[in-house]
């Protein structure tokens, strides 16, 4: 049992340690600001796929309360009304054309940018001799089918939270008392569910890495967990701080991005998990075949480092000067 606890420790310890040294942080931040610019443009996207389905006024309902739920009603007012101002002009082909390729491209920046962190945080980097065009092309590729995969999680949402409701009256009526804590149970158990699904998707896809499904929906799974609570301790820290007194108009944005930020820490330390677990005691990760591992080696010397550099211009000769 003892031998146990201390493995337990070391790996929460080494868990920990990589969380600091590789400066998640700081790619929490950058993806905070990356989801205000590709915001628009991605639910765009969705409504456009999800609303031929149900209806584009059930979908925005849908995300409305999602996200209501998320980071509170003025923030969630903020983004309906961001969707609703962005349109596709349809009167000239060529703009209709141009608009599709900027929203395209808008909506999968979040998706290369959370690509790129999860590279890093794994210790992975494109390699130099592949053609650099043809997986920026793969990789937009992936982003636009993560959006539709969001899309689907949203419908598959929006027939549960349906089936739920259509289910609670008859729980209710066999369970009595105990109905509406059964009813909040089976919500939990079916949000991390499909919350560990979508997280196993992004660390199979998105990085540019071989790693065994077993490790992923192991990682995964404590990732969605781990959301679930954070989703409670932000919320709380949302709604305690204030922050739309204090920034006041740009309260709603600043409250989105914060949101994001340490939604995204959650994200980045699964990641970080995934790599430890799967490290010690799975099938380890591998570049795939557009990767290269980075080893990084700490040198200590006791004198300047000094590089030569070759000048751009030749020196110029000249003669010595004569009275």
């Amino acid at each position: 049992m003892r031998k146990q606890a201390v493995g337990f420790f070391k790996f929460n310890k080494q868990v920990i340690s990589e969380f600091i040294a590789d400066n998640v942080l700081k790619y929490s931040a950058s993806l905070a600001y990356y989801t205000i610019l590709s915001l628009a443009p991605l639910l765009i996207i969705i409504l456009s796929i999800t609303g031929k389905l149900f209806g584009e006024e059930a979908i925005r309902g849908e995300l409305y309360g999602q996200i209501k739920d998320l980071v509170g009603a003025d923030a969630a007012l903020q983004v309906q009304n961001i969707v609703q101002n962005v349109h596709l002009s349809s009167d000239n082909f060529f703009a209709t054309v141009v608009g599709i390729i900027v929203l395209v491209v808008g909506a999968t920046g979040i998706f290369g940018e959370i690509q790129d962190s999860l590279n890093k945080i794994w210790g992975l980097r494109l390699s130099q001799a592949k053609k650099v065009w043809w997986k920026l092309l793969i990789d937009r590729l992936i982003s636009f089918s993560l959006i539709i995969s969001l899309g689907f999680v949203l419908v598959v949402s929006l027939l549960l939270n349906a089936l739920v409701a259509a289910l609670s009256a008859e729980i209710s009526s066999w369970f009595s008392s105990s109905g509406e804590n059964l009813l909040l149970v089976l919500d939990n158990v079916l949000s991390l569910v499909i919350t560990t699904v979508l997280f196993g998707t992004i660390f199979k896809v998105l990085p540019d890495a071989k790693i065994k499904w077993k490790d992923v929906l192991i990682g995964s799974l404590i990732t969605a967990f781990l959301f679930m609570l954070g989703k409670y301790g932000i919320g709380f820290y949302l709604g305690e701080s204030n922050l739309t007194n204090i920034y006041g108009a740009a309260g709603s944005v600043i409250i989105l991005m914060v949101w994001v930020y340490y939604s995204a820490a959650i994200l980045y330390l699964g990641a970080v998990f995934t790599k430890v677990y799967a490290t010690n005691f799975g099938g380890k990760i591998f570049p795939n075949a557009y990767s290269v591992f980075i080893k990084i080696e700490e040198i200590t010397v006791n004198k300047p480092i000094i590089h030569e550099v070759k000048p751009i211009i030749p020196p110029v000769e000249t003669t010595p000067f004569k009275e």
